[in-house]
């Protein structure tokens, strides 16, 4: 019997460690606190932070990501070889199994997730928290464009989806980031020190 096997039988669920998704709409900064908060963990390896698998080019001018073709990424989440996938942005996300091997060991994984992801999370994972980062719809707006990377259509778009409500969870922490980065990632920081005690 495999450890996995064993933490199924005991919880129904996958652990003992814990999934950290990050979700919020395009703008929030969700990046910005993720990354800031990686730098403050470095070195501790109990501690993952998932690099997602997208059907998108390496060099797209985005996250740094592991690119993968829609045939390949079909195969992977067909062979379970995947710990989450979810639609977004006429793209396939997905975070890599060794995720579920890192959380199967005892560990943390904090990934950059989507509300589309939440129901599938709560069923998979034992110990999951889900940060919602967000912002007003005027910070949002001003962000998006500053990025230069989209016509006024999508961003108008992105921000229909933006005031998506989100489901019913057991552990959820809200975090306004409108202030200096070091606020919303102390703040991220915080909550994660809290959900693990």
């Amino acid at each position: 019997m495999t450890v996995l096997d064993k933490t199924s039988k005991q919880a129904g669920k996958l652990g003992p460690g814990a999934l950290v998704m990050v979700v919020g709409p395009s703008g929030a900064g969700k990046d910005t606190l993720i990354y800031g908060y990686r730098d403050r963990c470095e070195g501790d390896a109990s501690i993952m932070f998932a690099r997602r698998l997208i059907t998108r080019p390496a060099d797209a001018g985005s996250e740094p990501h592991e690119a993968v073709c829609n045939e390949e990424m079909s195969q992977l989440i067909d062979q379970g070889r995947i710990a989450l996938s979810w639609p977004a942005h006429g793209l396939t996300y997905a975070l890599p199994e060794c995720v579920d091997e890192h959380i199967t060991k005892g560990g943390i994984a904090i990934a950059n997730g989507s509300r589309k992801a939440l129901a599938e999370a709560v069923e998979k994972y034992e110990k999951l928290l889900v940060v919602h980062i967000t912002a007003p719809i005027h910070v949002l707006a001003q962000r998006l464009s500053m990025r230069g990377r989209e016509t006024a259509e999508d961003i108008e778009q992105r921000l229909r989806r933006a005031d998506l409500s989100l489901p019913e969870l057991p552990h959820l922490v809200e975090i306004q980031n409108t202030n200096d980065p070091q606020v919303g990632i102390n703040r991220l920081e915080q909550a994660i020190t809290a959900f693990m005690r």
